[in-house]
């Protein structure tokens, strides 16, 4: 079984101001797909704070895919894709790059999601959006085409051709 961990960036719900509602969605959707949610944090859009995190998660190898959602939008104080690409050893653009293509189905303001994805070790790290709505449509679309990269990243699989 896969491991998944979940960290959601969001000042208020860290203060305890709001409920998260994107992050068990995300856990709803990974266990679904087959995943075992390890962890599950929460913290404020703190640039140190969620690249430290997430480096630890795949340092300490806890999880094969980390997902996070929230902080990726315009406020000043949205930083996931900064932490992300912080501690990254290697970027995937494709994989936010299909998100927001995908998205912009839906709405147009998918255009101003700053996402990032990347590798570290051996965990693939995904930003997802911060409503429930955005991180349901945007999982369910990528989570069938990262098994086999996460495959391809831990050594269980060898090429990216087609069976």
């Amino acid at each position: 079984m896969r491991r998944a961990a979940i960290i959601t960036a969001s000042d208020s719900g860290y203060r305890g101001e709001r409920e998260d509602l994107s992050g068990p969605a995300a856990k709803e959707l990974l266990q679904k797909a087959g995943y075992e949610v390890t962890e599950e944090i929460l913290l404020p859009d703190d640039r140190e704070q969620l690249g430290h995190s997430m480096a630890q998660i795949a340092d300490e190898d806890r999880a094969e895919l980390i997902v996070t959602t929230g902080g990726t939008g315009f406020s000043p104080r949205d930083c996931t894709p900064e932490a992300t690409e912080d501690i990254c050893e290697r970027r995937v653009p494709g994989i936010p790059e299909a998100m927001r293509a995908y998205s912009m189905q839906f709405t147009g303001r998918a255009m101003l999601s700053r996402q990032a994805a990347g590798i570290r070790k051996k965990t693939l790290i995904v930003n997802l959006p911060g409503s429930p709505k955005a991180v349901r449509e945007c999982l369910e679309y990528i989570l069938p085409q990262l098994e086999h990269g996460i495959d391809i990243l831990r050594g269980d699989a060898s090429n990216c051709a087609r069976k």
